[in-house]
């Protein structure tokens, strides 16, 4: 073999699967799929595995797109169309487009790569990193790559280490000492355990490396199979775990962290809860995901907007936050935030208080009204005196409450209470 003198990473085109529904998000995603989910103030969800991507040195990068896919496609239009073909790079949008049948969209993860086989043979990647577009979490792909060629796999799959009993929800890797896969179990009541660590499992990330010509190979074998689900977890990587050699990367050794991060950081923020919590991590002293550093940047859509206001220094009526973070061209006028997030473009108006809430673009919190552990969706009016948070039998009625008292606010909601 010619001796490489570059990264792994130059050679490789990452693949991003976002066409997610996400619905136990309920209605974040009635208008968006989950990767469009915005988050930590300035970024969408899938901002995370792109940038991963971008500062990995991956520079063909692919995103397959289905459900509800214009908040996301108009995003990734606007913030990553920086990519330059005179550089040998690229950035392409791939929609579910019937391309292989005019009946036929995206059946299913391998499918959603299968229908682009032409696209990605044109660019020859020799090595092909898979991604979820879903989770939040910050790693190094080139690290991956080069275990990957390093151990002759013919696919390795990104895996965490999670204690047993939270690994039920998961894929989980069965490994010898080596970590060569010898079982992968979907969602198992009774995980195997690693190899000298009863108490913990390998949980699949949805992040696979293979050689382009071999991952071809798998995707028409599979096509051509009656009965698959043309599914990567249900089907390609089962089958390479009997006929062939998978490997397991483990996430701990890959991860980005900043010196502040005393553990490696992953969040699936698929749930109401999940996302209220990741969310309101951030404002932390000392947040578990520090989005502060430099050195491994999240890339994003940066919006043009005026710098963040607080007016107003009356008793009662001061516009102050506290461990709060604030985004651009927010007006907090007259009003108190304390341990909340708040988006591009928010007005929360005098007499107001904001506590332990998330609120997206472009909302307005009225005079007088008081939100507490809240999510509020983009654009929502919420009226003036309204109170949430403080009633929760009266709450569940009004807004979507979560088993931990969480209120999911949408403008929908806003609209019957005058019903």
């Amino acid at each position: 073999m010619q001796a490489r003198h570059h990264p792994i990473a130059r050679d490789a085109m990452a693949y991003v699967l976002a066409g997610g529904r996400g619905s136990r998000l309920a209605e974040l995603t009635d208008r968006r799929a989950k990767p469009a989910v915005h988050f930590g103030g300035k970024a969408r969800i899938i901002d995370f595995a792109l940038s991963n991507a971008l500062n990995s040195g991956i520079r063909r990068i692919g995103v397959a797109t289905q459900y509800k896919a214009h908040s996301l496609i108009r995003h990734l239009q606007r913030g990553w169309n920086f990519f330059r073909t005179e550089r040998n790079e690229s950035f392409d949008i791939l929609p579910a487009s019937q391309r292989v049948s005019e009946s036929q969209w995206y059946e299913g993860t391998a499918d959603a790569v299968f229908q682009n086989i032409d696209i990605i043979e044109a660019y020859a990647p020799e090595y092909m990193v898979l991604l979820a577009g879903d989770h939040i979490y910050k790693m190094d792909y080139e690290i991956m790559l080069q275990q990957h060629v390093d151990s002759g796999a013919d696919v390795t799959v990104g895996c965490l280490e999670v204690p047993r009993e939270e690994a039920s929800g998961f894929g989980v890797m069965h490994v010898d000492e080596h970590d060569v896969i010898t079982a992968f179990i979907e969602k198992p009541h009774d995980p195997p355990a690693i190899p000298g660590q009863p108490d913990m499992a390998l949980a699949s990330m949805g992040i696979y490396v293979f050689r382009t010509r071999f991952l071809i190979e798998e995707l028409r074998r599979d096509a051509a199979t009656a009965g698959s689900g043309r599914d990567f977890g249900g089907d390609i990587i089962p089958h390479i775990v009997r006929h062939g050699r998978a490997v397991a990367h483990r996430f701990s050794s890959s991860c980005v962290r900043a010196e502040s991060e005393r553990e490696p950081y992953w969040r699936d923020v698929g749930t109401i809860d999940a996302y209220w919590q990741a969310n309101i991590d951030l404002t932390d002293v000392v947040p578990s995901l520090d989005m502060y550093e430099n050195s491994w940047p999240l890339w994003t859509h940066s919006e043009v907007t005026p710098p963040a206001k607080f007016v107003h220094n009356e008793d009662g009526r001061r516009g102050s936050a506290t461990s709060s973070l604030i985004a651009g061209g927010c007006i907090i006028s007259g009003s108190a935030l304390d341990r909340s997030l708040l988006f591009s473009g928010v007005r929360t108006n005098s007499f107001s208080s904001v506590t332990e809430s998330v609120v997206l673009p472009g909302c307005v919190v009225g005079r007088g009204a008081r939100l507490h552990r809240c999510v509020v969706d983009s654009g929502v009016i919420i009226p003036q005196g309204l109170v949430v948070g403080e009633h929760p039998g009266e709450d569940g009625q009004r807004f979507r409450q979560t088993e931990s008292g969480v209120c999911l606010i949408t403008q929908a909601m806003i609209d019957r209470l005058a019903d």
